[in-house]
């Protein structure tokens, strides 16, 4: 199975995602920030991609725009705290592409793995 390509610009964040993503099977490549994330994508056969949405250098919405575009069928999970606006609105846009599901943070490592 291709990895799964995490993207947030939090290190404990990082660090507890990828623990439960190895924990359950699954080879996890991260970066932290969108232009990582793209440059990774670009050299690695992926088969999800899991993107915070407020981050530095290129946000999730971004990042996932330009996703899309490389590949309209890549599975993606929009995952956001929130930031300058509620968390609910980040994800409500995140919505809006195909072949995305949202989670807000916090959330359980039994839901992650579910989505």
């Amino acid at each position: 199975m291709d990895p799964i390509l995490l993207i947030d610009d939090e290190e404990s964040t990082l660090t507890i995602l990828t623990e439960v993503l190895e924990g359950d099977g699954y080879q996890v490549l991260v970066a932290r920030n969108g232009e990582e994330g793209l440059a990774l994508f670009d050299s690695n056969r992926i088969s999800l991609v899991i993107t915070d949405m407020v981050m530095p250098v290129k946000d999730g919405l971004d990042t996932m725009l330009e996703l899309s575009k490389k590949d309209s069928s890549l599975p993606i999970v929009a995952i956001s705290a929130g930031g300058a606006i509620p968390k609910e609105r980040y994800l409500e846009m995140a919505g809006y592409f195909n072949n995305t599901s949202t989670l807000a943070k916090p959330f359980t490592a039994e839901e992650l793995l579910a989505v």
